[in-house]
């Protein structure tokens, strides 16, 4: 299965390359699209064509970020159904593979999807044993999550991912923390799409995941 991460769109909307599975790791709205009716908008009009325009044959599955407060208050209502599977603490399968997806951080100021650490810990209890691929936003601690005042990551979702082993884990969050990682026999992919200046800097990271492991395609700056 060819498997493209993207993630930290902002708005961004960048040519998907072939893949079987597109997973999408949150802050998909515009920065300026923080209200509930601006976030519904784009998204029934921007987003939608984008996925309208990607090959049917490919499945394309997300979650919400800390910018996306148009999911806040539960899934917006569309008069068509958007091409793709939105998941908040939830599971989907695709050609045989478990995927769960989340869209928790630890707090950062007043963002949409905050919880502290000891609330996070009930949210990654919710994930299955059985998960083959973790489609978050926030990365677990000390991989992929560099700021200026040390890792941001969450240490509870870290010990989940340790405790679980999933074969895949896709994350953004932290535009900085672009990269392809190992925790251990999982591999851990920080798909941000956009820089910390929020100019797109890094290529969609493309992996194939067969029975036998998970092998990096293509991951990079995007010129």
């Amino acid at each position: 299965m060819r498997i493209c991460c993207i993630s930290d769109l902002h708005g961004h909307l960048p040519e998907v390359p072939p893949c079987d599975l597109l997973l999408l790791a949150g802050d998909l709205v515009p920065t300026d699209c923080h209200s509930r009716t601006k976030g519904r908008n784009w998204l029934d009009t921007k987003f939608r064509a984008w996925l309208e325009a990607i090959p049917k044959a490919t499945t394309v599955v997300g979650v919400a970020g800390n910018h996306d407060f148009v999911f806040t208050e539960g899934y917006p209502a569309f008069d068509r159904p958007l091409p793709w599977t939105y998941l908040q603490d939830s599971a989907t399968t695709v050609g045989g593979v478990s995927i769960w997806g989340t869209p928790w951080q630890p707090t950062f100021f007043d963002w949409a999807f905050n919880l502290d650490e000891p609330d996070l810990a009930a949210k990654w209890d919710l994930i299955p044993e059985r998960t083959d691929v973790l489609l978050l936003h926030g990365p677990p601690f000390g991989y992929g999550d560099p700021t200026p005042r040390g890792p941001a990551g969450s240490p509870g979702l870290l010990r989940r991912i340790e405790a679980i082993r999933p074969r895949l884990a896709v994350a953004g969050h932290i535009h900085s923390g672009y990269g392809v990682y190992r925790i251990g026999p999982t591999t851990f992919v920080s798909a941000s799409h956009l820089d910390e200046q929020y100019a797109p800097a890094h290529r969609p990271v493309l992996l194939d995941l067969t029975d036998a492991r998970v092998a990096v395609v293509d991951c990079g700056p995007l010129y």
